[in-house]
Order: C-alpha cells, then sequence, then structure tokens
C-alpha cells in the first residue's frame, strides 16, 4: 500500500474538492472572514495541538511544484491561487472535533481557558500566508496562532508555542519533535477516509512504545512471544515507564474531568481508546495497573492478541489513531482510519535494519 500525506480527500468515496457538476466549491468564492469568534485561551492554560499546514489541508499539488519547479515557482503559484482555499487534509476532521469540545466547554465552563488551541506550524513564507488565512476563514475554522517560518524547520518554536502534541506529514521533523521531548507523530491520509463522529472527538492510542516505553517490546523482539510473557508476569506488579504521547492522554483525562464534573461521564465529548497487540490475560495486567497509577482513565481497552487493527479501527471510527509500527498504521489506513506514525523505540531500530538487509542482499 502507498501512503501519501497529500492525496485528494475523499469521505464515503466521495472526490470532497469537486462538487455534483464537476466544478470545484471554491471556484468565484471570495475569501471571508467569519464575523463572530471565540476569545483565543492562554498558552500557558491552553492544550496546544500544532498542526502542519501539510496535514491540516491537501496541498499535493503545491507540494509536487515545489519539488519539481523550485521554490520561486512555488511562491508565484500560491499567490495567483491566494483566493481558492485548499481542501481538507487529513488532520481536518481532527481540529474541527477538538472546536466541537471547545463550543461544549464553553458552555459549561464560561471563563475557563483550560481549552484545545490549534497553531498552524508551516515552513512557509509569509508572502504566502495569505491563502492559508483565507483557507482558515473558508473553512469557518477558528485558528489565530500561526508560525510560518520562510524555509526553516518550526520545531525550535513548539516549545515556544507551549505545544502538547505535533502532527505532521514530515518524518524528519516528528522525529526531531520527539528528540525535544514533544508528542508527535507523522499523519498519513488514507484513499478513501471513513466518516467520523461531529460532536465526539475520538483518539486511539497504541500501547508499547507510545504511551508506555518500549521496554517490553524489546523483550519481545529479541527473545520471542513465550520470553515476553514470561518477562510481562513476572513484571505485572512493576510499573512500565512512560511512552511518548503518555502527555497527550494526560492532556485529555484532564479535559474529561471538567464534564465529569458537571455529570457528563456517560456522554462525555471526549473517548480515548487502548487498541494493543497484547494478550488480556497474558499481558494485559501490567499495561491497565499502569494507566490506574498514572491516574489515567481509558474509556475503552481492546487487547487483540496480535490480531490486525484495522477491523477494530474501522468499527470505532477515531478521529485519530497513534501507532509505532507501520504495519498497523497501514493496515489502519486500508480500513479508512486517519492514522498516526510514531517513530518511537526499538521497533524503529528493527525496521531500518531490514530495510539496510534488504539493500545489502540486493547489491
Amino acid at each position: 500500500m502507498s501512503l501519501s500525506s497529500g492525496q485528494t480527500l475523499t469521505v464515503g468515496g466521495q472526490d470532497l474538492t469537486k462538487d455534483g457538476g464537476g466544478r470545484a466549491p471554491w471556484e468565484d468564492v471570495k475569501p471571508s472572514t467569519p464575523t463572530r469568534k471565540p476569545k483565543t485561551p492562554k498558552p500557558q492554560d491552553a492544550i496546544t495541538i500544532a498542526v502542519s499546514a501539510r496535514v491540516l489541508f491537501n496541498m499535493e499539488k503545491e507540494q509536487q511544484i515545489y519539488e519539481q519547479r523550485g521554490v520561486e515557482e512555488y511562491v508565484k503559484y500560491q499567490v495567483e491561487h491566494e483566493t481558492e482555499p485548499f481542501s481538507p487534509g487529513p488532520a481536518f476532521s481532527f481540529v474541527k472535533a477538538l472546536e466541537a469540545v471547545n463550543a461544549q466547554l464553553r458552555e459549561l465552563y464560561t471563563d475557563s481557558e483550560e481549552l484545545f488551541d490549534v497553531v498552524l506550524m508551516t515552513n512557509n513564507h509569509a508572502y504566502v500566508g495569505l491563502r492559508l488565512i483565507n483557507t482558515i476563514n473558508h473553512h469557518q475554522l477558528f485558528i489565530e496562532r500561526f508560525c510560518m517560518t520562510g524555509g526553516n524547520s518550526p520545531i525550535g518554536y513548539l516549545k515556544a508555542y507551549h505545544a502538547n502534541l505535533y502532527l505532521s506529514a514530515d518524518p524528519v521533523k516528528v522525529r526531531e519533535a520527539l528528540e525535544e521531548g514533544i508528542a508527535a507523530a507523522t499523519m498519513f491520509t488514507p484513499e478513501k477516509m471513513k466518516e467520523v463522529s461531529e460532536t465526539q472527538l475520538r483518539v486511539a492510542f497504541d500501547g508499547d512504545a507510545v504511551l508506555f516505553s518500549d521496554e517490553s517490546e524489546r523483550i519481545y523482539k529479541a527473545h520471542g512471544l513465550d520470553k515476553f510473557f514470561e518477562h510481562e508476569k513476572a513484571h505485572e506488579n512493576k510499573l512500565l515507564d512512560h511512552g511518548p504521547l503518555k502527555c497527550f492522554l494526560e492532556a485529555l483525562g484532564k479535559l474529561q474531568k471538567k464534564f465529569y464534573g458537571k455529570g457528563q461521564r456517560m456522554d462525555c465529548p471526549i473517548r480515548t481508546y487502548l487498541v494493543t497487540a497484547r494478550s488480556a490475560a497474558s499481558s494485559g495486567t501490567r499495561a491497565l495497573k499502569t494507566l490506574r497509577s498514572w491516574g489515567l482513565e481509558i474509556d475503552e481497552a481492546l487487547f487483540l492478541a496480535g490480531a490486525p487493527k484495522g477491523p477494530m479501527l474501522e468499527k470505532i471510527r477515531p478521529h485519530i489513531f497513534f501507532d509505532d509500527q507501520m504495519f498497523h498504521v497501514e493496515g489502519a489506513a486500508e480500513m479508512g482510519t486517519v492514522a498516526c506514525h510514531v517513530p518511537y523505540g526499538i521497533a524503529q531500530k528493527v525496521a531500518n535494519k531490514g530495510t539496510k538487509d534488504k539493500e545489502t542482499t540486493s547489491k
């Protein structure tokens, strides 16, 4: 399967970039600016999601121009088309769900600034920023914080923006963010994306090397499944260390508790899922005890005992799914789930070694 960060976005098999008559829906549309916008939360209080322009919007054509014809032609094209909004990208539904949660939080807590805040990160020049602003206003998104770095990497600004999560189509930048201690993942675009809830944010996580460290996965990779089960049984009362996405789950839990405090536990607009290849009886105890010790509640825990994750994710229909292994990411994408790769832990070293071995054999 070939995954791309900028494929044409489809929902239910329909191309969202065209209407029934074959015309792009933004043709003849002038840039619009929403008349009423809510107050932007303070960065130190907000849960900040930093999103690259290439995953929020479909910029495949523009990326090709940049790669094939250079930066000057790219800038020229963007300026000439700055009144034409981009179509949605893989992170679009996720961002809309964040805004839906914010709307409900503002109803319950009028003056609270504990809200989601989205920062648009791009290495575009400010000179072409107008098209991004026009697109955001066209789609009526509430994004006020921008970071346009003029060709430089935006990673150095993530901590200044108090980013809790960084999503990008560029795996190099994602690794840089992880090295800085920031939760990050590479987002991919499924060819046909499943429709997702417009009122409930659903986030699914793998366990090892995502929420937890890769300690147990190292045992499995080095010694096999039987030794892994022995190790987990012997250490079931020893807590796992944290992984790169634990802090994001904590942030989600913080907002969930605000809804619980208003009696909305059963109809909370945020729902979290653990979707793990672990077996429940053989190795699930340690994972659940670790989450409990952190004070974190997962709404649903699905132990698949090595079964494919794609079909289960198709049933859940999360806005976003995080996994450290590309074959799980690809399997999820094949079923229409927006999946993100977390390049962390021993699985990355094994994958890289496999690639090098294939290259050596080929030579």
